[in-house]
């Protein structure tokens, strides 16, 4: 794929997909930015990608305000604005309570718009740019034991649609990516010790009809593609990478 260096920012990239995602950027010759709530993460990837590392807490407007203060200033404006931080736990709906739900929505819908807001600025006085979201498809068919989490990657999968007709007079490309079932540090943290969720997953595995399990490297590469010059005339899209367990019409 055709690429243009530029400077490349990507939350909650310290491990699973957002490391993944990471290296694929900085493997196209971008200048790759980490952020994470866990600093010394961000700083190992950082440090073996000859990239940088800010502590950023999405659910926290002073936390992002104060990370892309010091990144348009310390490394310069990113260019290529990837919110890939997430979070979620499985569980019927009706064990869901306020705090689960508050902190589902902070992370992974209140959280990118947040920091759409922060960086978009810079993209538009850049001439144009490209943010990426990594939404679900649990927010494009729904998820059985994720309700609240479906509602939020719905949400977000809305939200880019918007941004990408509102920006696209400021050549700024806004597309969604969702990927399937993955094997990240998440899944495996919920299946050790949920039953039920482990049950879930499994059932969901074995029905891709690839046959396997989805790999954060597989989602990095459709990032890659939507943020290299191959991908200018693309906006507003949902780009589904799940193995064929889900297919749009």
């Amino acid at each position: 794929m055709n690429t243009k260096p530029q400077i490349a920012l990507v939350t909650g990239g310290a491990r699973g997909i957002g490391e993944a995602i990471c290296r694929v950027l900085a493997e196209a010759g971008h200048t790759v930015v980490v952020t994470d709530i866990s600093t010394s993460g961000a700083q190992a990837l950082a440090k073996e990608l000859n990239g940088h590392a800010y502590e950023m807490d999405v659910t926290k407007p002073g936390s992002v305000n104060k990370a892309a203060a010091q990144i348009n200033k310390e490394v310069g404006v990113p260019t290529i604005v990837v919110n890939n931080a997430g979070w979620d736990n499985l569980m019927p709906f009706l064990e869901t309570d306020e705090a689960f739900q508050n902190k589902v929505i902070a992370i992974n819908y209140t959280g990118p718009v947040r920091v759409c807001r922060a960086f978009l600025p810079g993209l538009i006085e850049a001439g144009g740019g490209r943010v990426i979201n990594i939404a679900s498809d649990a927010g494009r068919i729904g998820s059985a034991l994720e309700a609240i989490y479906s509602g939020t990657k719905g949400g977000l999968i809305a939200f880019s649609k918007t941004l990408a007709r509102e920006f696209a007079r400021n050549q700024i490309t806004v597309n969604t990516v969702c990927p399937g079932i993955t094997n990240t540090p998440l899944i495996q943290e919920i299946t050790a010790n949920n039953e039920l969720a482990g049950r879930g997953i499994a059932s969901i595995e074995k029905n891709v009809p690839l046959k396997r399990m989805g790999q954060p490297e597989d989602i990095a590469n459709a990032v890659a593609y939507l943020a290299s010059e191959g991908a200018a005339y693309v906006t507003g899209q949902t780009l589904s990478v799940s193995g064929g367990i889900s297919m749009a019409g």
